[in-house]
């Protein structure tokens, strides 16, 4: 291959140097990878070998710009192989993942350098706050990395980063594998109790498939309103067996012999590195600091929730009797299913008639139109922006002041090549340097109700909370003010980040803000006003046993990484694996699942993800998102004061200081759990 027609060995002739990514192949990213590679060594061993005295500029600063192109060639792998894969993809991450752990391994160990970093740490503070927070994360950065380890702890480091980053991709691989892999083919007579329009995208599915008939799958626009609608118990079963027995039958894509490895992997690090397990590592790094204060918080939310969740399930147990007999025994996929049916009977509400009221293009100007009235910012399409499918949109977002502020990317429909959830992902971080304030480059990627027969793509509310969610993550990226890329937007503490995309939620069943762009369409009708009352009177509606849902996810996660002894890897490992998880998250379990179910077996949040040991940070990050939501509730929903604050505040800051203290700048206080306990009707409101 030519380096010249490398798209990455160039700037790129397009908007804002964004991606060319219709030019970018498999070949070129591996190319520029292994470039990258060569490049950064080179910058760290002049680094390394500076005859100069170690200062923050020559070795804190310079450290900070190294590796460039390896971080743009690699956050297009990856993002492709989350968003966008194929076979070429999957071979060439399975085959860098290894060589780049153990590249970075091996520059995170390189005593010369080190030293020329300990020496600046020793050196003293920095008057700069932002400079001070750099070397600190530096510094600790390589002490984290086995910096002060022998040769012999060292070697030992780079093997186990080497083996975890090959683990985690087959993790992931599998789990995309096994989801795509089923298929549910029903025939008329099977449908019953699903709605029309639910009918309509299982039989586009079949036709995408070139079969007649109806195809309902594991992706989240399938299987949710199947499990909610389906009258055919039967059925609902199997879905449900399905998505609970994701890769954990005997074959190509079982993850039950990789978990206690990545588990025991981690846990060697930890103690490799002076920590007593996986969990004190990871939350030192996090706002919890310390496995007593998670549990703290999930044992805190068990007595709190428990209570009224217990009375929630016995509510729709009773109303399934109703229905079915005094003898009918709720199983887990039941639970879906009459928990609509009793929501639609005291509030006659169904999430299906909000669909009409949620189109997908309207939703976004909804979603974009309340950054622009808190925040002052524009988005505005740009098709010259080059993407990678043709589901994707790009925009400019401008500033109050009409100066571009950032590129966001959208994409929206689920695909065969693309990985399950909704997510925000960063292209390119914002920073500063000498040659200008180099703006960010942020995505946000969804799963949610494709167009099907004519009707354009209809939300549910969830999803239009999805939206604003992952939206939020972008807002923290887009409002990037910093110098130091490593620094900017959503490099925050893990416990911290979810802080502003779950603010976001906040609005969505507010009346000034539905009513913005909630209109039916086809009539244009404006959504209802009472309509709108009765989505808020049931917003509270399964909140606990929601919250214990998540405070049991939470437990698994914290009982995998507080483990002080390996997991034991034998011939019984499998059985070993979920009889662990069953008794691990037994204490938050109200209907627990069936046998030969295995959350942990795709669980890729905590096993490939960056939540091992911080999957509480959802309920931590709700603490402080209800707490901050009350600020605007007490100053004004839209007060744009109070969300410059917020903007200044939390938003723009980044990691710059610690996450407490830019908490307590924007609130004035520290948070408390009772804001969150009132919001969800556990505490009386004030």
């Amino acid at each position: 291959m030519n380096n010249k027609d490398n798209p990455f060995f160039s700037n790129p002739a397009t908007p804002h140097a964004t991606f060319p990514f219709g030019e970018i192949t498999p070949a070129h990213l591996e190319e520029a990878i292994l470039r990258g590679m060569d490049e950064e060594r080179s910058e760290v061993e002049r680094i390394a070998t500076c005859p100069d005295a170690p200062t923050f500029e020559n070795t804190i600063v310079a450290l900070e710009h190294s590796g460039q192109l390896l971080r743009q060639a690699d956050t297009v792998l990856g993002n492709l192989f989350s968003a966008c894969t194929n076979d070429a993809i999957d071979d060439l991450c399975e085959r860098m993942s290894p060589v780049m752990a153990r590249h970075h391994t091996e520059l995170a160990l390189d005593a010369r350098v080190f030293q020329r970093v300990k020496a600046v740490h020793d050196a003293g503070s920095l008057d700069d706050e932002e400079d001070a927070m750099l070397l600190r994360e530096t510094y600790e950065g390589y002490v984290r990395a086995g910096a002060l380890l022998d040769d012999t702890g060292k070697a030992r480091l780079k093997a186990i980063n080497e083996e975890l980053a090959q683990l985690t991709m087959r993790f992931s691989q599998n789990r995309l594998k096994a989801t795509n892999a089923y298929a549910m083919w029903l025939k008329e007579d099977n449908l019953e109790g699903l709605p029309d329009d639910v009918k309509a995208r299982a039989a586009e599915a079949a036709r995408q498939k070139g079969r007649e008939g109806w195809l309902f799958t594991l992706a989240a626009p399938s299987y949710g309103p199947f499990m909610m609608y389906s009258r055919r118990s039967d059925l609902r079963e199997q879905m449900y067996m399905a998505y609970q027995t994701l890769c954990v039958a005997e074959g190509p894509t079982c993850n039950l012999d990789i978990v206690p490895r990545l588990v025991n992997l981690r846990l060697e690090r930890a103690r490799l590195l002076g920590y007593k397990n996986h969990a004190e590592y990871a939350l030192a790094r996090r706002m919890a600091a310390r496995p007593a204060a998670v549990y703290g918080l999930l044992n805190s939310l068990i007595e709190g929730y428990r209570p009224a969740a217990e009375t929630e399930l016995a509510d729709i147990r009773d109303k399934a009797r109703r229905m079915e007999g005094e003898g009918f025994e709720l199983k887990p996929w039941d639970f879906a299913y009459y928990s609509r049916e009793l929501k639609q009977e005291r509030f006659d509400l169904d999430p299906e008639m909000l669909r009409p009221y949620f189109e997908l293009s309207r939703v976004k100007q909804g979603v974009f139109g309340l950054a622009q009235r808190l925040y002052g910012i524009r988005l505005q399409r740009n098709e010259k922006i080059p993407v990678y499918h043709p589901d994707v949109e790009a925009y400019d977002v401008f500033d109050t002041d009409g100066t571009f502020l950032a590129v966001f990317y959208y994409d929206p429909f689920p695909r065969a090549n693309k990985q399950s959830g909704a997510w925000m992902t960063v292209y390119q971080d914002q920073y500063r340097d000498a040659n200008g304030d180099h703006r960010p480059q942020v995505a946000v990627v969804t799963n949610f109700t494709p167009p099907a027969a004519g009707k354009p793509s209809l939300l549910t509310l969830s999803e239009v909370e999805t939206l604003l969610h992952e939206f939020g993550h972008a807002l923290h990226g887009i409002f990037a003010a910093t110098r130091y890329a490593s620094l900017s937007g959503t490099n925050v503490y893990w416990d911290f980040v979810e802080l502003p995309s779950q603010f976001m939620e906040n609005y969505a069943v507010e009346p000034e803000f539905l009513n913005t762009f909630a209109r039916h369409h086809v009539t244009g009708e404006p959504i209802p006003a009472d309509l709108v009352e009765r989505i808020r009177a049931a917003r509270n509606f399964g909140v606990a046993y929601a919250c214990i849902r998540q405070v049991s996810f939470g437990l698994l996660d914290m009982a995998w990484y507080d483990r002080t002894e390996p997991f034991p890897e034998d011939a019984d490992t499998k059985r070993s694996v979920q009889a662990f998880e069953a008794k691990a998250w037994a204490p938050a379990q109200l209907l627990p699942p069936p046998e030969g179910c295995c959350m942990t077996a795709q669980f890729s949040h905590i096993m490939t993800g960056g939540y091992s040991a911080g999957y509480y940070s959802y309920k931590w990050a709700e603490v402080l998102d209800a707490d901050a939501f009350a600020a605007f509730r007490e100053e004004g929903l839209f007060n744009p004061q109070t969300a410059k604050r917020f903007r200044d505040c939390v938003l723009s800051k980044g990691g710059t200081r610690h996450p407490a203290e830019l908490y307590r700048a924007f609130r004035g206080q520290d948070p408390t759990i009772e804001a969150l306990m009132r919001r969800d009707g556990i505490l009386p409101a004030t």
